[in-house]
């Protein structure tokens, strides 16, 4: 668990690195304009980034089905080999979309001078502003979504019915809740995050079928790219013995400073 929340946090790290500076700069900034090699990079690393969330997120529910519904066989099923390869390959997949999606993106005609209205360099935003002919961009789209999104979201779906049957059938009450909290930040994450990447990545994107507010789309992705990161921390850590006590301790306090 502590080697896939590592690279959960080195993901939020970087995610929210690649777009919060340049969002901070562009409130205090005169000149927003970005070069289309800062565009193109910026649009990579973010979207990479997403896609490898996704996937370590859907191994850490793998992660949980097995501990909690083959506990004997744990270390059997989730070995250090398995783990790392599981790593590798979802930052090997999610690096080779970004890219796929990032060289499409850049091949289509863009008029001079035009005006990106998002926070950040982002396929759906830069796909609405194309000129020409956007169907195989968004057809690409909805391939990978459906790959790593769907895939994901499914893998977790699924790992969390046999981890919900499987609790239901414990017979002591504390280890339902012991169980059940194992499982409680995991299953926050994956709403915060799958929620808004799902409403973002998986309708349609060109001018004609656009029926959502321009300031929604650009509201939406600052949840994914840096809410959702921020969060993490103290959503994963609130099951610490020690956080709980500080934080009880810290409210006590300030309760009676109030009172």
């Amino acid at each position: 668990m502590y080697f896939f929340l590592t690279n959960l946090s080195v993901i939020d790290i970087s995610f929210s690195s690649s777009v919060v500076p340049a969002l901070l700069m562009n409130t205090l900034a005169k000149d927003r304009s970005i070069s289309l090699l800062g565009c193109a990079i910026q649009m990579y690393v973010s979207l990479a980034l997403g896609a490898t969330e996704c996937l370590v997120l859907a191994v850490m529910s793998y992660d949980r089905f097995a501990a909690i519904c083959r506990p004997l066989h744990y270390y059997n099923i989730m070995n250090k080999t398995v783990c790392i390869y599981s790593a590798v390959g979802s930052w090997s997949i999610g690096f080779i979309n970004s890219l796929v999606q990032v060289n499409l993106t850049f091949q289509l005609s863009f008029c001079k001078g035009v005006n990106i209205n998002h926070y950040f360099c982002e396929a759906p935003a830069l796909i609405r502003m194309a000129c020409g002919d956007t169907f195989l961009n968004e057809l690409s789209i909805y391939i990978t979504g459906a790959i790593i999104i769907i895939g994901g979201f499914s893998l977790i779906l699924i790992s969390y019915v046999y981890i919900i049957s499987n609790i239901l059938k414990i017979s002591s009450s504390q280890g339902r809740q012991k169980s059940f909290s194992t499982c409680a930040s995991h299953l926050t994450a994956v709403s915060l995050y799958y929620g808004t990447l799902m409403f973002m990545y998986l309708r349609p994107h060109s001018k004609k079928y656009s029926n959502f507010s321009i300031e929604t789309d650009t509201v939406v992705p600052i949840l994914y790219t840096a809410v959702t990161p921020m969060l993490n921390p103290f959503i994963y850590s609130v099951r610490n013995k020690d956080v709980k006590s500080t934080l009880i301790n810290l409210l006590k306090r300030k309760q009676c400073y109030q009172s």
